[in-house]
């Protein structure tokens, strides 16, 4: 067999063991907030046509291209078919979910709450926190022709408990209305609101002085780029706060004042349900430009320099057939992003490197179907059980638990004696019957675990 020599790609993560574990603790936690809200989960496939990802948003060159081989080959030949559809990797979950939606729209039951935990796969530079291949935790609500606005209070806050009963510091939502953008520039006299929604959503890279210049480039005056600016600085979660910092700008209009009403009502029930789990953030945009309300940012206390873990909201316009349009608000986690922080950090740790509670030991090679039997009466019952790999020394197999994690090790009886079990942590031996012995709920699985 040929070696296999060691290819490093940067931007595709690979947990070591324990990382999995940190990652699949939040996962589970996670999947199971939603469904105490109701959601159900959904997978969709991995790949879209590439006029369905290019038709939502400036994400093309970011979207990696599918192919087949032999189809590459043909079109070096110039035998390629042109009826063949070219596709790509999905690059976020909305879009497929959106597709989704309309194709089972039949089947479907609105509002339709539903949660979806894939990889995705983005063409960026990678960087900490910033991967090529990564996984999400989205929760959408679709409605049929209309979608209530309560909605748009519910789905962060879903995200907020999710969030909150991780071992990791506090997590604010940032929220914002995009009607309030839109409707200040409306105010204004800009005719580019794309690119004042683009170039505000960059503050926190480039800073006021970079968006000044963008906005600059696209046509904004000077005086209009202060009014965006100033109403960018405007963060505060009491209502009327903001009404007041909003009139202080000397803005006005129709679509201004539904998205302020919004914004504020949203802060208003937000505070009665969660409080301090919702704040509002005026610089916060989206890039993507298929939002149409309120939108939702997060950011990790003392880590504000990893960006948004959490993201997302209202679009109106994203799903729809012929006849029908499909409304919804929905959020993503970036799980790779935040399990990454986890890790590097580190915030957390896991008890044990392996699902294993117990190491059954092995007296010697002639007896290991002994050792078998225990493991299988454990595993029986719940209890994570593994074997020795050889009947080496005991020391040797204490020291193969220790190294894993292991926190107990399992002594087959020999000449009529009873089995016994150690604590290795302590040192605590006592009797045990693989019937009827069971560890502390604390030791049965991995634990995850805040770091001080």
């Amino acid at each position: 067999m040929a070696s296999m020599a060691r290819t490093s790609l940067s931007g595709f993560p690979e947990w070591l063991p324990e990382g999995r574990i940190i990652e699949q603790f939040l996962l589970d936690h996670i999947r199971e907030v939603f469904e105490l809200h109701g959601f159900s989960g959904i997978e969709t496939r991995a790949v879209e046509t590439l006029e369905q990802l290019e038709a939502k948003g400036e994400t093309s060159k970011e979207v990696y291209v599918l192919d087949r081989l032999q189809a590459v080959k043909e079109a070096e030949a110039g035998r390629r078919s042109s009826k063949e559809r070219r596709m790509g990797l999905h690059f976020d979950l909305t879009v497929p979910f959106a597709r989704y939606v309309v194709e089972n729209a039949n089947e479907l039951d609105f509002p339709f709450k539903r949660y979806q935990i894939q990889k995705v796969w983005r063409g960026e530079r990678p960087q900490e926190g910033r991967f090529r291949e990564f996984t999400q935790a989205d929760i959408d609500v679709v409605g049929e022709g209309s979608l209530p606005f309560h909605f748009e209070v519910d789905l962060p806050l879903v995200m907020a408990q999710a969030l909150a009963g991780l071992p990791i510091p506090k997590v604010t939502v940032l929220v914002n209305n995009r009607k309030v953008v839109q409707g200040v520039c409306e105010s204004l006299g800009v005719d580019d609101v794309e690119a004042a929604l683009r170039g505000l959503d960059k503050i926190d890279k480039i800073g006021p002085e970079g968006v000044a210049r963008e906005l600059a480039e696209s046509g904004i005056s000077g005086e209009q780029a202060e009014t965006l600016l100033a109403m960018a600085q405007i963060r505060s979660a009491d209502p009327a706060v903001i009404r007041n910092q909003i009139d202080a700008l000397g803005v006005s209009g129709k679509l201004l004042d539904e998205g302020v009403s919004e914004l504020c009502a949203l802060l208003e029930s937000a505070a009665r349900r969660m409080p301090g789990a919702i704040l509002a953030d005026l610089k916060i945009a989206r890039g993507l430009d298929y939002y149409t309300g309120s939108v939702y940012e997060s950011v990790v206390e003392g880590h504000e320099d990893l960006g948004s873990i959490c993201s997302g909201g209202r679009y109106d316009s994203l799903a729809k057939d012929g006849k029908r349009t499909y409304p919804g608000v929905g959020l993503s986690i970036g799980v790779s992003r935040l399990v990454s922080r986890m890790i590097s950090t580190p915030m957390v740790k896991a008890t044990r490197k392996v699902p294993s509670v117990v190491l059954v030991a092995v007296n010697d090679e002639a007896d290991r179907a002994r050792s078998e039997d225990i493991a299988a009466a454990l595993r029986s019952r719940g209890i994570a059980a593994d074997i020795a790999p050889t009947a080496a020394k005991f020391g040797k197999q204490i020291k193969f638990a220790d190294k894993r994690g292991i926190p107990f090790v399992w002594f087959p009886g020999t000449d009529a004696q009873g089995d016994t079990v150690k604590d290795i942590r302590s040192g605590l031996q006592v009797d045990a019957d693989s019937s009827t012995w069971m560890p502390s709920q604390e030791d049965l699985r991995p634990r995850v675990l805040a770091l001080d």
